[in-house]
């Protein structure tokens, strides 16, 4: 059995169940904090710029978007140069919540990295962003390949 691949399974069930349950307790679904977080670095994005920051579709930042505007965290406003295009702005509400909500990821980080050392954590960042980088690679190679 594929030892790596069975661990990093579980071990990214478990941290997206609590990811899950930090955001629900902001008022959030998993994922609304990071089309937040891309407001947050810069304010009025389009939704194309934020999926493409993010890595996902449009569609996915436009149902996200939908959702957060209904509960008070962002506004949509038509592009004042072109009016072909939808701008995303927080609300005072949206704006709020990135401290709560960045401390509670620092704190989740902090908990589950607790038993390693700091040289054991640079490590695992370094290897995952090797693992990162080649499942990445695949993803975009040819398919013939």
């Amino acid at each position: 059995m594929p030892e790596f691949l069975d661990l990093h399974g579980k071990t990214s069930k478990a941290l997206r169940a609590l990811a899950d349950g930090a955001m629900r307790r902001h008022g959030l679904h998993l994922g609304q904090n990071h089309l937040l977080a891309a407001l947050w670095e810069q304010d009025g994005r389009t939704p194309g710029e934020i999926a493409a920051a993010l890595n996902v579709t449009t569609p996915t930042v436009v149902k996200m978007a939908t959702r957060m505007a209904t509960a008070g965290l962002l506004t949509r406003q038509r592009d004042d140069r072109d009016n072909r295009l939808v701008r995303l702005w927080l609300t005072d509400a949206g704006r709020a919540l990135q401290e709560p909500v960045e401390a509670e990821r620092w704190a989740m980080e902090d908990h589950v990295l607790a038993d390693l050392t700091p040289a054991e954590r640079a490590l695992l960042l370094a290897a995952l962003t090797k693992v990162h980088r080649a499942a990445t690679n695949l993803l975009t190679a040819p398919a013939d390949t």
